[in-house]
């Protein structure tokens, strides 16, 4: 199938309005509106939710975001060049569209959302874990959205659902999965974009919890983990004895040996530390 509604095909859109992707914004197009319907499908039923898209480009998941019967898609687009070819999407679906022209690390778009809300983005590579971070931490939990649905570089959504003990275990993996539940729903090939880049995609699905999986402050358990990853090969005993007096007392209050390191420690151990640093 070379479309999923009355537009015409993603090349020819991208032919009609010059669209060629600039490295310099970390774009990758996914021309396969195939692809990028299943994309949609792994938010789950968008029918009663609001979606926050970053970075559509020129509107191929957009248009799968609508296909799929999205209530309202708000898409927040850097590059100007996008904006005519998602006029036409806008046209072609009235009062489902709000496309905003503006930097998404600049934006916050929680304001022009009405609840629930999901994000579904193909996020520019440059800029994909910054966010990612920022959805992660906000001052309040819960926060804005209720799942994430995330186009990253395989080695960045890897990090994501990493589990203790593998070389891709960090803090990425401390952060998602003390607040949501993260899994990998599908990969994709580099000759699924144009231009083809050098390496495979993925797509994480997190779906947030009402509260942590363990009880922390989260400003304390953000800068043990971020210590404590900074320096993984060292032990935790020398790693972290800028965070807190009598580390090893409370590694060992915590139930971690002070001479591990940070990639065998679980999650659940880094919450406690956090709490037994907070006590001061």
């Amino acid at each position: 199938m070379s479309t999923i509604d009355s537009l015409p095909p993603l090349r020819d859109v991208i032919n009609t309005h010059e669209l060629r992707a600039k490295k310099s914004l970390g774009q990758n197009f996914l021309l396969d509106l195939n692809l990028t319907a299943k994309i949609a499908r792994q938010a789950g039923d968008l029918t009663e939710c609001d979606v926050l898209e970053i970075g559509p480009g020129p509107g191929g998941l957009t248009r799968g975001l609508l296909a799929e019967g999205a209530r309202r898609v708000l898409a927040v687009e850097k590059d100007a060049r996008c904006l005519p070819a998602l006029a036409e999407i806008e046209a072609a679906y009235p009062g489902k569209l709000d496309v905003i022209n503006a930097d998404a690390l600049e934006l916050d778009p929680s304001d022009r959302l009405s609840a629930p809300i999901r994000v579904v983005a193909n996020l520019p590579y440059n800029v994909g874990t910054e966010l990612l971070v920022r959805w992660l931490t906000p001052k309040e939990w819960p926060p804005f959205w209720q799942s994430l649905t995330l186009m990253f570089q395989k080695e960045v959504a890897e990090r994501i659902v990493a589990k203790p003990g593998s070389k891709a275990y960090g803090r990425l993996a401390i952060l998602a999965q003390w607040r949501a539940d993260a899994r990998i729903a599908m990969t994709l090939p580099p000759e699924a974009f144009t231009p083809a880049p050098k390496i495979h995609s993925a797509v994480v699905h997190l779906t947030r919890r009402d509260t942590p999986l363990y009880p922390a402050d989260g400003a304390v358990l953000s800068r043990v983990v971020a210590s404590a990853f900074n320096q993984r090969r060292k032990m935790l005993r020398a790693s972290l004895k800028g965070v807190a007096p009598n580390i090893e007392d409370r590694l060992i209050a915590a139930g971690i040996k002070p001479t591990e390191r940070a990639e065998q420690v679980s999650l659940e151990q880094f919450c406690a530390l956090a709490r037994e640093v907070a006590r001061g």
